[in-house]
């Protein structure tokens, strides 16, 4: 295939042969990897577009949103491109553009954002610039204006409340940048003029398929009592949670509707200030931006796991709503099953989490936080159903968590991650990779030392009642990377197949 070099920087890798056939095709595992201007109208797509395609002749491809508007293209009404899942990447280029897209700089200046990447604005800036085509203000913006854009689609919440809640100052500065880049005025997009509703609804796509039965069933295995809990409505099992955020409280109900390769997100109205950070975080626990055909794709060279991926098209890695209560929940489950793990965090929430209001039987409470694990003595925490070594555990991990070692940042690693926290008491190996694959988000952490996923490989490989070694199973695991988390994933879904 040809590539066709384009004028705006960061482009050159862009295969607009390739490109235009995901566009006919509507190829859904393009979705958020690149955009369509259309020239003759002005508008940008989505390769998922439901439109009749446009002429080759008048498409121009863009790595971002953010780049399609800064060359003049508007968003199109029909196929939303705020909607698309995030580019999957595994760069540090990807990883800066995440946490500008996520409102990183709704929250601090550039200076203070580059600080804590670890780089200069002038580095970050001339990144971008080479990656996407745009500076750090020019992406925020559009992620404003395409968020801000969202909620007047899809909520009846006031103007100001939008405004706000996307990252601008006043709602006078986005009344007038809405109106400049997209020739309407915000009020002219609303689908409704309907009051305001006890229960806010937002969309969040993925690319399919999505494994949404395997998501459910795992979840509430390791739903914590009175926090979370997985129940059943109509024909589908639904995720519900209590919300605490930036000082705002509230509820969550996450629903799939896989003819519309979109999960539904019910909320509680008093979460609106928030919404940002917390569509962020629902991305991320049910990794949404993941690209499941690439990644299948990959790990069916080991030819183990190609009845498990069969079996589970769409399998995606379960992630947490918060860091510091998956960590928690990780050490309590050292050394004890699944279940006794469960039983034991629902008495931790319940002890020491505040009340929640929600409108779930089984949603009574929200997580304690850091300070107030800290503030519990060993022996009452011991008193829990642990040993008093385990409760110092969970002190150490709340101190990690006040000084933001769960908190990650664009350039950190996985071996990084896992070295500081494994310097803490009571975390192994096991731990570290649990916590880095479900709560960091890494990709390639792998709990080597995980019975299961030990007794798994053996049985897919023709050993029912074996057992690998941590080495053989690292060795076989190597070929997977970097999507070792994914294999982990597998092996553990496939202990259920007969």
């Amino acid at each position: 295939m040809n590539t066709v070099h384009h004028e705006f920087p960061g482009l050159s890798n862009i295969d607009q042969r390739q490109c235009y056939q995901a566009v006919l095709a509507k190829d859904s595992r393009f979705d958020g990897v690149f955009f369509t201007g259309v020239t003759s109208t002005s508008i940008y797509c989505r390769p998922i577009c439901s439109v009749k395609p446009p002429k080759a002749s008048s498409c121009q491809f863009y790595h971002s949103a953010a780049a399609a508007e800064a060359a003049g293209f508007r968003p199109c009404l029909r196929c939303r491109p705020e909607l698309a899942p995030y580019a999957l990447q595994q760069n540090l280029a990807y990883a800066i553009w995440q946490k500008i897209a996520d409102g990183a700089l709704n929250e601090q200046t550039l200076d203070a954002f580059a600080a804590d990447v670890g780089l200069s604005s002038r580095q970050i800036r001339r990144l971008l610039l080479q990656q996407f085509g745009v500076t750090p203000v020019e992406l925020a913006q559009t992620q404003r204006l395409l968020f801000a854009k969202k909620l007047l689609q899809e909520t009846q919440l006031p103007m100001a409340e939008i405004a706000y809640a996307a990252g601008f100052g006043s709602v006078r500065r986005f009344n007038a940048l809405f109106s400049e880049r997209y020739q309407l005025a915000p009020g002219a997009i609303r689908r409704s003029k309907q009051p305001p509703q006890a229960v806010m609804t937002l969309r969040l796509a993925y690319r399919p398929p999505y494994a949404w039965s395997a998501m459910m069933r795992y979840l509430a295995g390791r739903a914590m009592p009175g926090l979370e809990a997985v129940q059943t409505e109509g024909d589908q099992q639904v995720y519900v949670r209590s919300v605490r955020l930036n000082g705002h409280t509230g509820w969550l109900k996450v629903s799939c509707q896989s003819d519309k390769a979109q999960l539904q997100l019910d909320l509680a109205p008093g979460l609106s200030p928030v919404l940002l950070a917390l569509i962020s975080r629902v991305r991320e626990q049910f990794d949404l931006d993941a690209s499941p055909l690439s990644i299948h794709a990959h790990l069916e060279a080991d030819l183990t796991l190609h009845a498990v991926l069969q079996a589970f098209p769409g399998l995606r890695v379960p992630g947490c709503f918060d860091a510091f209560e998956l960590a928690l929940r990780a050490v309590l489950g050292q050394q004890v099953s699944v279940a006794g793990a469960t039983t034991i965090s629902g008495r931790l929430v319940h002890a020491l989490g505040e009340t929640a209001e929600t409108p779930f039987s089984a949603v009574t409470h929200h997580f304690p936080t850091p300070q107030r694990v800290l503030q519990a003595s060993i022996s009452e925490l011991a008193s829990l159903g642990m040993p008093a070594k385990r409760a110092a555990t969970l002190q150490e991990i709340a101190r990690f968590a006040l000084s933001h070692g769960l908190h990650k940042k664009p350039a950190d690693s996985l071996a990084g991650f896992v070295a500081a926290i494994t310097a803490l008491p009571g975390i192994g190996a096991w731990t570290a990779h649990y916590i880095a694959m479900r709560a960091m988000r890494f990709p390639d952490a792998f709990p080597a030392g995980d019975l299961g996923l030990q007794k798994a490989a053996a049985r897919l490989a023709g050993q029912p009642d074996g057992r690998y070694t941590e080495t053989q199973l690292l060795q076989q695991a190597s070929a997977w990377s970097p999507w070792r988390a994914y294999g982990a994933l597998l092996l553990w879904h496939s202990l259920s197949l007969a």
